[in-house]
């Protein structure tokens, strides 16, 4: 058997407890995502931002969710944030404004041109894949059609969206993605993880990765 030469990073997202965070960072978990968007039932305040990236030790990405929000508010929770990912319809020139590396949310509607997102959004660390619903800007917990991401992209690709431990294994081999972004497919309810299905779902990418 020939092991993987890559690793697919995972981001676990909409973190809300201090106890999910222990439990993620003891899992290897590379990235947590948080999210600022109040109409989110998994959103936070900046001041519980405060408190939960604090116990986030070095070398886990802290990454901050903001959804079409001020400039002002964006500064404000900087501090405690490690990236910035943008999941509305944000301009490229907004995302470059803040001098944090960031990555772009793109929903998978009818039309779009991943490689013609790749270059306006270019000076994005990667971009976020995720299924398309009208109104919703992410969390809808559906997949979308991975076999529309092109082999190849300017940007690496995250890739979310209805992701859980039952179908990760697969995703990971079809898409072979940079990394994996999951949050409902991890939980008891919006914004509780539950211990197990974190665990599994490692598991599971590590297991789809020696390959």
């Amino acid at each position: 058997m020939t092991l993987s030469v890559t690793r697919t990073r995972i981001k676990f997202c909409g973190l809300t407890r201090p106890a999910d965070i222990d439990r993620a960072v003891a899992l290897g978990v590379d990235a947590l995502g948080f999210v600022m968007w109040p109409q989110s039932r998994r959103s936070v305040t900046p001041e519980t931002l405060a408190t939960l990236a604090a116990q986030v030790p070095a070398f886990v990405t802290r990454v901050g969710l903001f959804v079409d929000q001020s400039a002002e508010f964006i500064e404000q929770c900087l501090p405690h944030l490690d990236l910035i990912q943008f999941h509305g319809d944000e301009s490229p020139a907004f995302c470059e404004q803040f001098g944090r590396p960031w990555i772009k949310a793109l929903r998978m509607r009818d039309g779009l041109d991943l490689h013609d997102a790749a270059t306006i959004y270019g000076g994005a660390q990667a971009l976020l894949l995720d299924a398309y619903r009208p109104g919703v800007p992410g969390g809808t917990g559906e997949t979308f059609d991975w076999s529309r991401i092109p082999a190849t992209l300017a940007k690496p690709v995250i890739l979310a969206g209805g992701l859980t431990a039952d179908n990760i294994a697969r995703a990971v081999n079809d898409v072979a993605p940079y990394a994996v972004d999951v949050s409902g497919g991890i939980e008891a309810s919006p914004g509780v993880k539950e211990a197990d299905s974190m665990a599994a779902f490692v598991r599971h990418v590590a297991q789809a990765d020696i390959r």
